[in-house]
């Protein structure tokens, strides 16, 4: 019987360190996956402690046996997951075949994202660097992760996703018909009430609409307003996106943008002036048509489901440990035994 007992006088069954056996604690914890932490408490007669444990025990024994070789394509996003603006930053692996999230970090500053390559790269003393092999990066504007994924990551196709700019361009309309709807209020002449539950008339897809969305839209639309003129060039706006060939994009965006700093519409000229900015960056989209972030806001969506189903465990720790446990795809020890 000696030679079946671990270290620390552990026996096969535990680690030595828990008062749970490790077949409960991986049992407990893969229902965490499912339900919320207290959830899987009450249910299984056990306490809110005891399943964050097993979980936790769980996602250290992934982190240390996960393998990082062959990562070609990763995403750079963030989370908001505390009110007064506290952010997570997120890398995630959306390679074809492999998505999952890679590593975590309080903030979003440059150090947040430059702690992942630091990981990425430890202990490879004379060898090949492992961010020396991604091929692309997706991520939004924010100049902390492109000054970041420029010196890092200078050989690697770096996107702007399509996504953030829908999202800024869609930031700009709306700006557009605030400024509309308060020159009307100036008025006094009640022409305001045109604009009556109007935000997402014109930030929906038009197949999105309700039939009665629809006629309001299509009343609209026949009035020259400065709202109808940032609406119509977003609608065009999405012709970009249809070519094949960068060439004959470059040629619309041109065209566009051009148009667009003629509208006298200060939201939708900032707007052109930051495309401007980055005009090689969103062209890149056109050499990794495959690459979105749309699977980055995917797992983000997913993120944010764990951040309340594991209430109670409200610290950074405990929130990294909840998202590497759902979104890591982490490794699991083999056991003897399943029960689920």
């Amino acid at each position: 019987m000696s030679g079946s007992w671990g270290k620390n006088g552990a026996g096969p069954w535990s680690d030595g360190k828990s008062d749970l056996t490790t077949i409960y604690s991986q049992f407990l914890g893969n229902w965490a996956r499912r339900l919320s932490y207290r959830e899987v408490a009450n249910y299984f007669h056990t306490s809110d402690g005891k399943v964050f444990r097993s979980v936790q025990s769980l996602v250290e024994w992934g982190l240390k046996h996960r393998r990082l070789e062959g990562i070609k394509s990763i995403g750079v996003d963030e989370i908001c997951y505390r009110v007064g603006l506290t952010f997570m930053t997120l890398i995630y692996q959306i390679d074809d075949g492999c998505v999952r999230l890679l590593h975590t970090s309080t903030g979003r500053k440059d150090k947040s994202l430059i702690s992942f390559f630091a990981m990425l790269n430890r202990g490879r003393v004379g060898m090949t660097k492992l961010s020396n092999e991604i091929k692309y990066v997706c991520s939004d504007m924010w100049r902390p992760y492109m000054n970041v994924i420029g010196k890092w990551c200078s050989n690697a196709v770096h996107v702007l996703d399509r996504f953030h700019i829908k999202k800024h361009l869609n930031e700009a309309v709306d700006q557009t018909r605030r400024e509309t709807l308060a020159r009307l209020k100036q008025k006094g002449k009640g022409e305001e009430l045109l604009l009556h539950g109007s935000k997402y008339l014109f930030l929906k897809n038009r197949e999105n609409l309700s039939s009665r969305q629809t006629l309001q839209l299509k009343s609209l639309l026949q009035i020259n307003l400065p709202i109808v003129r940032a609406y119509l060039l977003k609608e065009d706006f999405d012709r970009f996106w249809e070519y094949s060939s960068s060439y004959w994009a470059s040629k619309f965006l041109k065209k566009w943008n051009t148009r667009t700093m003629r509208s006298k519409l200060k939201p939708m000229k900032d707007f052109v002036r930051m495309l401007r900015r980055h005009e090689p960056l969103v062209m890149n989209w056109f050499h990794c048509k495959r690459l979105s972030n749309g699977i980055v806001e995917g797992l983000n969506n997913k993120a944010k489901t764990v951040v309340k189903r594991s209430y109670g465990f409200r610290t950074a720790e405990g929130l990294k440990i909840a998202l590497y446990h759902t979104l890591g795809n982490l490794p699991e020890p083999e056991v003897t035994h399943r029960f689920w």
